[in-house]
Parts: C-alpha cells; sequence; structure tokens
C-alpha cells in the first residue's frame, strides 16, 4: 500500500479517487483496476486516521460509494426532443416516450424517480489477508468487551449475547460470497414488490422498478405479508457478458469492462424490453427494514421445530422460500473457521458463473449487531474479506524484444512489480507486433492486465482516458536485440535466422538443461548465461567438458558448488528417458507429449520419412516435416548427443497426458487459418488431453480462432465459450 505524505498528495489523491468512482459507477468505463482503487482509498483513509482535522469534504471516506446513472434528466429530455424530430417515427416516438416517463420518472418536465430506502445500505469495510482478518476481529472483540463494561444493568444485556470477550470464537459468523454485480433494494408490501431502488448514495436510490421486474430471479410476489426490505446484487453471467459483448462488438458500440458495468449498464436502459434481453440474475444477501417479530412469526408459521430467536443466517435462509434463488454457499461458523472457508471459496472461484471479488463476514447475532452499531461508513459486525485481484492495471515502462531459442523475437512489456492473483508480476507478454498496432499499445501506457482462471495474464485494454501526453509509439525491430542480425518477417512472426545469436543458444541451452528435458539440478538460466557470456559453453555437448575451473573463476562459486554442478552434470548421463532426449534436442512443434510419443519407436526414429511420422497417432503435417527436416540437417549433432547422453529407451504404451494442461479433458473447436496446419494443432491439443471436435455446442469448452474465423467464431460468441485466439495460443503451446 502506497503512503500519503503530505496534504497536497492527500488532497491529489481525493481527485483521482472521484475520478476512477465517476467512470466506474456512472460511465460503466473503468480506467482503473478494483484492487488499485482499494489500495488507494486504503492509503487516504490511513491519512486521514492521522490528519482528523484535516480530512476533505469530498473524500470518498466521507459517504456511501453510489451509482448514479450516467444519463441525466437532461440528457433524457434531449433524447426525447430528438425523436420528436423524426416525423416518420412519431408512434415510435410516443411508445419511447411512455418508456422514458416510466423509467426515468420522467413527467410533466419533473424528475421524480429518486426513491429513499426505509434503511440505510452500508458499505462494507474491507480486508485483503489473514493479519488484517485477525485485526479486525480483534477490533471485533475489544468493541463487543467495551459494550459489556458499560452496561449498567445485566438485565440491559441479552443472555445470548453474553460471551467472553477474550475469546472471539465463542461467536458465530455468517459468510457468504461476495458477488460483483450492482447492489439493489427491493420492497416488499403485503407480499407484493412495490419499488426496486438502487444502492445510491445509502440513503437514497433511483427508481428502477420495471427494469428490475424483467429479472426472472426477483419474484413479483412473496408469501410473507410484512413490509419487507431485501437486499442483494444484479448480477451477469460470465456465458451472458461474452454474448453480450460480442453484440456489441457486432453493433460497433464500445464494449463492456466486466460484468459488473455490463449488469449495471443494462439496469439502466430506458427501455425494459433491452433489460429483459441482457438475461440478468439476481442474488440475495440481506434484509434492511423488517418488523422482526412479525418474520419470526413467519419463521416459526413455516418450520414448527423453530423455536429460537432469528439470527442472521436463519434470516437469510428464508428467502429462497420467499421465491428467490438457493444459496449456492452460506454458511455458520466460528472465527477459527473463516480463513479455511475463505480459502475454499477462492480456490472455487472460476468454477462460479457470476463474478466474486471477495467473501462477506457478517456477525450472526442480530441483538449484537444493534448494539455494536455503525462507523460513519460501515458497520462494526461485518466486513468484505477481497480476493486477490485478477484484474489489475500496470504502466508500461518499457518494452523488451525477447529472442525465443526458435529465434521468433516476442515484445514483452515492463512494469513496476504488482501483485495479481497472488503471486507478484512484472512482465507480461504482448504476443506479437500485430497485436501491438491492433490495440494502440504505447510505453507509458497504462493498460488493464487480466488473469481469469488459468489462462496466461493478457492485456485486454488500453486506458486511453489516463494518457498524458508522454507515450510513444512501439516500432518493429529491423535487427536483432542480441546480435544486430537483420531480422526476417513471416506474416505476424518475426524471427532471428542467426544460428550463432547468443540469445537463441541460451535459450537453446537453457531448455536442454530444464527440469523437463535433460534435468541437470543446479544448471539453471543465470548460471548458463554466464558460462555463454564469458565464451566457456557455445553448445549442448560443450556442457560435458565442464570442468571445475571452469566454475571457480567466476565469483559466488567455490568448490562445494562447482563439484555438486559437476556432479548434476554427470548424472544426467546414462540416468535419463529418450523422451527427456528428444525434448532436449528444442525441435520446433515438438514438445513434451509428442516426444513421449516418438519415444516409443527407439531410436530408428530418427531416420523416419515423412509419411511414416505422419502415420503416429496426432501427428500432422506440419509436425512430421519439422521432425524430418531437423533430422536430416542435424544427424551429426543427433549422433553426437545420443553417444554422450545415452538416453535410456522405454517401452512406453500409453502417452502420458498433462492434467495440468487448462485443455485437460476440455472439448475444444478449431477455426480459421493459423501459421501451423489444423491437423497440428488437434494433435498438440490431443496430446494435452483435450476432445477436439467439428463443430461447436453448449459442451465446448474453447474455440481455438485463427485468421478468417467464420460462422463457428460467431456461434461461440453467441453461446458464451471461451475464444483462443492464434497468438495466445502460441503462447500456451510454446510454439
Amino acid at each position: 500500500m502506497q503512503e500519503i505524505k503530505s496534504h497536497e498528495e492527500y488532497l491529489e489523491s481525493i481527485k483521482t479517487l472521484n475520478l476512477y468512482a465517476k467512470h466506474y459507477y456512472e460511465l460503466d468505463d473503468p480506467i482503473a483496476s478494483d484492487f488499485e482503487y482499494d489500495m488507494l482509498y486504503k492509503a487516504v483513509k490511513l491519512y486521514e486516521e492521522n490528519n482528523i482535522d484535516k480530512i476533505a469534504k469530498d473524500s470518498p471516506t466521507q459517504r456511501v460509494e453510489h451509482l448514479d446513472f450516467k444519463n441525466d434528466v437532461k440528457k433524457q429530455r434531449s433524447e426525447v426532443e430528438a425523436i420528436k424530430k423524426n416525423k416518420d417515427a412519431k408512434s415510435k416516438h410516443n411508445k419511447q416516450k411512455r418508456r422514458l416517463d416510466t423509467v426515468r420518472g420522467i413527467r410533466d418536465n419533473k424528475a421524480t424517480s429518486k426513491n429513499k430506502h426505509k434503511k440505510r445500505m452500508w458499505s462494507l469495510e474491507d480486508i485483503f489477508n489473514s493479519t488484517d482478518l485477525d485485526e479486525w476481529l480483534t477490533k471485533l472483540s475489544n468493541a463487543i468487551s467495551r459494550i459489556q463494561k458499560n452496561t449498567i444493568s445485566p438485565t440491559l444485556f441479552d443472555t445470548e449475547t453474553q460471551i467472553d470477550s477474550t475469546n472471539i470464537n465463542n461467536l458465530a459468523f455468517c459468510i457468504s460470497p461476495k458477488y460483483d454485480g450492482m447492489s439493489l433494494n427491493l420492497l416488499y408490501e403485503n407480499g407484493i414488490l412495490q419499488s426496486a431502488t438502487t444502492r445510491g448514495d445509502g440513503e437514497v436510490g433511483e427508481l428502477v422498478t420495471q427494469n428490475a421486474k424483467t429479472i426472472q430471479a426477483i419474484p413479483h410476489t412473496i408469501p410473507f405479508k410484512g413490509t419487507i426490505e431485501i437486499r442483494g446484487e444484479v448480477v451477469l453471467s460470465k456465458e451472458n457478458f461474452a454474448k453480450l459483448n460480442e453484440e456489441r462488438e457486432r453493433n460497433k458500440e464500445s464494449l463492456f469492462a466486466n460484468p459488473r458495468n455490463a449488469a449495471a449498464g443494462s439496469m439502466r436502459q430506458l427501455d425494459s424490453n433491452l433489460t429483459r434481453e441482457r438475461n440478468l440474475s439476481f442474488v440475495a444477501w440481506g434484509i434492511g427494514s423488517v418488523d422482526m417479530k412479525e418474520l419470526e412469526k413467519y419463521a416459526k408459521k413455516s418450520n414448527p421445530d423453530f423455536n429460537d430467536t432469528l439470527g442472521f443466517y436463519d434470516m437469510l435462509m428464508l428467502l429462497p422460500e420467499f421465491g428467490f434463488s438457493p444459496f449456492r454457499y452460506l454458511e455458520k461458523v466460528n472465527a477459527e473457521s473463516i480463513e479455511r472457508e475463505y480459502q475454499k471459496i477462492l480456490n472455487d472461484r472460476d468454477n462460479y458463473p457470476f463474478m466474486l471479488d471477495g467473501f462477506v463476514i457478517v456477525l450472526d447475532d442480530l441483538a449484537l449487531q444493534d448494539k455494536l452499531g455503525f462507523t460513519q461508513k460501515a458497520p462494526r459486525f461485518a466486513c468484505a474479506y477481497k480476493f486477490p485481484a485478477t484484474e489489475v492495471v500496470i504502466n508500461i515502462e518499457s518494452i523488451t524484444p525477447q529472442v525465443g531459442r526458435t529465434g521468433i523475437i516476442t515484445p514483452v512489456a515492463n512494469f513496476k512489480p504488482t501483485p495479481l492473483d497472488g503471486a507478484f508480476i512484472s512482465r507480461a507478454t504482448l504476443h506479437n507486433y500485430k497485436e501491438i498496432d491492433q490495440k494502440d499499445i504505447r510505453v507509458n501506457d497504462y493498460c488493464l492486465l487480466v488473469r481469469s482462471g488459468d489462462v496466461i495474464p493478457k492485456i485486454t485494454k488500453v486506458l486511453h482516458e489516463r494518457r498524458k501526453g508522454n507515450e510513444t509509439k512501439i516500432t518493429k525491430p529491423t535487427h536483432c536485440p542480441i546480435c544486430n542480425h537483420e531480422l526476417s518477417y513471416e506474416d505476424i512472426y518475426i524471427y532471428c535466422t542467426n544460428p550463432n545469436c547468443d540469445a537463441i543458444i541460451k535459450a537453446k541451452l537453457i531448455h536442454f538443461a530444464s527440469k523437463k528435458c535433460i534435468d541437470i539440478e543446479g544448471l539453471g538460466g543465470s548460471i548458463i548465461e554466464l558460462l555463454v557470456d564469458n565464451g566457456v559453453i557455445k553448445q549442448c555437448k560443450d556442457i560435458y567438458s565442464l570442468e571445475e575451473k571452469d566454475f571457480l573463476k567466476f565469483e559466488g562459486f567455490r568448490e562445494k558448488k562447482a563439484q555438486n554442478l559437476i556432479n548434476a552434470i554427470k548424472d544426467s548421463i546414462g540416468n535419463r528417458e529418450f523422451w527427456r532426449f528428444i525434448h532436449a534436442l528444442g525441435i520446433l512443434h515438438i514438445g513434451e507429449v509428442a516426444s513421449k510419443k516418438l519415444a516409443n519407436y527407439g531410436y530408428e526414429i530418427f531416420d523416419y520419412n515423412i509419411e511414416q511420422l505422419q502415420e503416429i497417432d496426432g501427428f500432422g503435417k506440419d509436425m512430421a516435416q519439422s521432425f524430418y527436416d531437423f533430422c536430416t540437417h542435424n544427424k551429426d549433432f543427433i549422433n553426437e548427443m545420443q553417444e554422450i547422453l545415452k538416453p535410456q529407451l522405454q517401452n512406453i504404451q500409453t502417452t502420458q497426458v498433462n492434467t495440468d494442461s487448462i485443455f485437460y479433458q476440455k472439448t475444444c473447436v478449431i477455426t480459421g487459418t493459423f501459421t501451423l496446419s489444423r491437423d497440428s494443432i488437434k494433435a498438440r491439443l490431443e496430446m494435452l488431453g483435450a476432445k477436439v471436435s467439428s463443430s461447436i455446442s453448449t459442451k465446448t469448452d474453447f474455440l481455438i480462432a485463427g485468421e478468417k474465423a467464420g460462422s463457428k467464431l460467431s456461434k461461440a460468441k453467441e453461446l458464451g465459450i471461451k475464444i483462443i485466439e492464434s497468438s495466445e495460443l502460441a503462447q500456451i503451446l510454446e510454439i
């Protein structure tokens, strides 16, 4: 978390937070990640705690985050006037105006769409790790202790809330996932839905009743006849989000940044029919104003065995009886179990149909909730335990053209170490220069970096609104950044074709010694780079000529470390499977799984012709051609390394499948054109445990889309199927 060191920096931070909030809540076009906003908000709050007399009136800590409509009444009226001018659509105008009047409350030039909640909707205090959780629980325990000490008569403190304040584990907590959507307050009277109101400023929100009634998960009537406010989140599933953005892309409309903004934008539609088409859902998470005695009567009537006072958990469990969706996860636990349950939901977050951004913790005892009360902004009895970010904003500081072992030049963006999904990263591939041009990515740009599930992090959006004028365009290199050899261009790829390029040599040697190849313990990338830079080794066979003295001349090496490396090198001789030997050769398009298949055929595999290679299960023309060409032009190298390493032949009956692959047991469909043939891609995917189908269906997990993808791409978008483009596929398959 950053530290605010001056009042001027504090005021500037408030200005920035308010700008972020405007784009997030009003414009549905976020220019900062949730994590970036949370960290800056936390820094502002800390500064204010230490400078109470200097708190600015417009600080976001002084209000509940709210959701206002970006289209204000003035804009709505102008839309009505614009429709009036269209004489050919007069009837359409009248129909549209009625909708405008209903949804926005424009009647007789008066805006009447604001609505006051019966009970305030509060924000939650955020915590981010187990240390924060311990601190929050300690703070809660201390608050309860103060209440007990300040109670004049024991009879004023309910029996069920008498606890040992030194042991917070005596308390019960209701825990549930925190859905990332738009908060909504539903008012029911006499069992009938009267109104649906957005959170707004916590006290007053916007009426969106007609749009809310289009959501199937919101019942129009409930069996409870008393007055009750039911709170929850309007959410859009990941699948429907993908469909919506595809439709907007076809219509050349701006895309929604995430499902939360799409849900908010959908609830703002002037035409309720359009809201209905978005297939929104609603997840209930709380109750506002209600007559508790009436609610307890209902609970006892619906469940004769219920003889206790309602807790927060019991209260929520009534909602499915009212007609709301059953809870996928809702538990009542003690304090010791919270962290374990948090990790359980965190590990399962990708399997939820809706986006989750955290985990809500609420004290179950309603009487004790009342006694604890609220701070200026949040309840003392509840908090939101936020998940690690899967979406962050990074500032590109530079671009490094990285040379791979095949000579392909890959642009890599460099930025300050940033936490993403539980790890700190400081680099992200930009795949190729065509993608840079398409997204208009520049040095000094702020970009949205996203990781979803097992897919590698990728830049999804350039935040043009945050440009300051010092951004510079990224140009394609013309010469290798390592050897200065002139580069070759082939479609979207740029190659260094110099076989003596140090970068290619280093990459090949690092690959050769890596864990999934010859597995020489201790001989990592930094040591190989040191040896190559000082001319000690230049090719794979040089590794087996190394002696202790070759290491001892470098700083940081002592006899024991040098001897351990020599022993590891010697240990690789005669002790490595044949498939590892094939994989270590670094043949284009031949990875670990293909190497295991080839190893079944013994040493004679190096003499197979293209036709014989294509007969191997899963081998397409490109893979067969690549292996054949390598063997034809590198016979001496293969024989020499084979003589040195003496790889072990094994009778492998079945090919081992990498169960860690994102394609394992997934159904894939391939469409479009690629640098590899479709047969080769199919073979690669099958080797990773995928089932490759020829047609799109609801059971399809991934669409592999190349250039000029046609109807299959459109159908996949309609079904919300995950699409992996050729550049991303190349990165995942390391081709």
